[in-house]
Formats: C-alpha cells, structure tokens, sequence
C-alpha cells in the first residue's frame, strides 16, 4: 500500500482519468471540506440512513489508513462532524467521504485529516440505527466495495479495483509525464498544433476515418 501511495503522489485523478476511462468518478457533488484535500486508502464501506451510529462504529473499527465510505443516501443530514474527525485523525484514519451531509466546519475547515461530503449541515441524524458495515454500497453514484482503494484531490475522487491500482497509476504516471513535456513546449513558444497532431487527426475525422489525439513528444 505504501508504494501505491507513493505512484499515487506522483500524479492526479486528472491524469488517472486520463490513463483509465473506466475510472469510477464520484458525483462532483462531494466535495473537499477540510484543509487537505488528498486522500488515499482502501474503503472502509457504511450504509445508513439519516442515523450516524454507523459512521461512529466504522471510526471506531477501521483500520489505520482506512478511508471511511458512507452510503447516505444523498440525504440533507449530517453523518459526521467535528468529533469524528478528531478521532479518526487519533486512530490514524485516511479520510471520511460522506454521501450526505457533514457539520462543525469552523473545526473541518482547518483539519488535516480528509473530510469530503455531500452537503453542510448543522442538522445531525439520529443514533439509534446500527446500519451495515463493510458491505458493498453505492456513494457519489458508484459502488464502493470494502477494500478498493479510494483516491481524491481538489479535482474529485475516484475508486480503483487494488488489483489494477498499480497498473492504472503507472500509466497515470505516463499521462502526466507527456503533459509536463507539452507544458514544455507551450512554455518554450510552441503551440497546441506543434504539440499535437492536431492537424492530422482533424483531416482523418473528417474523411471518417479512425484516429487518435496524441501529443507529439519523445
């Protein structure tokens, strides 16, 4: 896992995307709500409805590097806050993502520890409901199973199978090698049609011929 996290810091979910076009993406709906916004770690999955208890179960039971997943049924209610961000961040937690809402954002906003979420919301669910844990569930309109390694930045958060995490972030690591060569070239005086085939893949398109977009570098 570590040398995934290591792939992982040398690329984006731009370039993963890029690599991957069968990427699992979140809704753009969840969004970054604390100070870091890079979250990396297996799912660590929670169903529940308008009821936290679940949420604290899993803060309390996942493993350390686990990111909490939380299926809540897109619902304006908070499943989590101020206290369990600070006690994930205490049992070495990688992050919460919450289908739903999250509140206490005078305290998220400045936490290290990943919190993304749906919607704010000072109103907190009630905790009386178990819930599931560790099931396959559905957050950002993807399913999430336990264990598949969930990755996010500023730009949103997608979801690998870890068997071909490695692979996928190797060719992320090639995306992102190409871009820093055309950024070379753009900032050197070239332009977009001296970086690609531009030209040639345009003329191909229009005699309806197959053809590929790809930047013209070593």
């Amino acid at each position: 896992m570590n040398d995934l996290l290591e792939r992982f810091l040398a690329v984006d979910t731009t370039a993963i995307c890029d690599a991957d076009r069968t990427t699992r993406v979140l809704h753009s709906a969840i969004r970054p709500r604390s100070a870091t916004t890079r979250v990396f770690g297996p799912a660590f999955t929670v169903r529940c409805r308008e009821d936290f208890l679940a949420v604290l179960r899993a803060v309390e039971t996942a493993e350390a590097g686990a990111v909490i997943v939380v299926d809540g049924g897109a619902r304006e209610t908070a499943l989590g806050g101020e206290m369990f961000a600070r006690a994930a961040l205490v049992r070495g937690l990688g992050g919460i993502v919450v289908d739903g809402g999250y509140r206490d954002m005078s305290y998220v906003a400045g936490c290290e520890l990943p919190v993304y979420s749906r919607f704010v919301t000072p109103r907190a669910g009630t905790a009386s409901q178990l819930g599931e844990l560790q099931v396959p569930v559905m957050c950002g309109g993807v399913v999430v199973s336990p264990g598949d390694l969930v990755l996010g930045d500023a730009e949103g958060l997608v979801v690998l199978d870890p068997q071909r995490a490695g692979a996928v972030l190797d060719a992320a690591l090639a995306v992102k090698n190409t871009e820093h060569e055309v950024v070379e070239m753009l900032d050197g005086g070239s332009t977009l049609s001296d970086a690609f085939n531009l030209a040639d893949h345009v003329n191909a398109l229009q005699r309806g011929e197959q053809s590929v977009l790809r930047a013209l570098v070593d």
